[in-house]
């Protein structure tokens, strides 16, 4: 896989969610909140991808 995907998938309560693969391995490194719609489920994806790279990281591990 030469670059990270999202997969848009449909739960078997209806609802739309999305899984996002990384690059090299092709593993599940995020999965999304259930969505009502299709639409609702793109609009996450377009979150992800504007507001990913300026995220902070916060350690809760102490």
């Amino acid at each position: 896989m030469a670059f990270p995907k999202f997969e848009i998938k449909k739960s078997s309560n209806g609802k739309f969610y999305f899984n996002l693969r990384s690059k090299g391995n092709g593993e599940i490194i995020a999965t999304s909140e259930m969505y009502n719609s299709k639409q609702a489920c793109k609009n996450g994806i377009e979150a992800v991808k504007r507001d990913a790279p300026v995220s902070e990281v916060e350690d809760l591990t102490n």
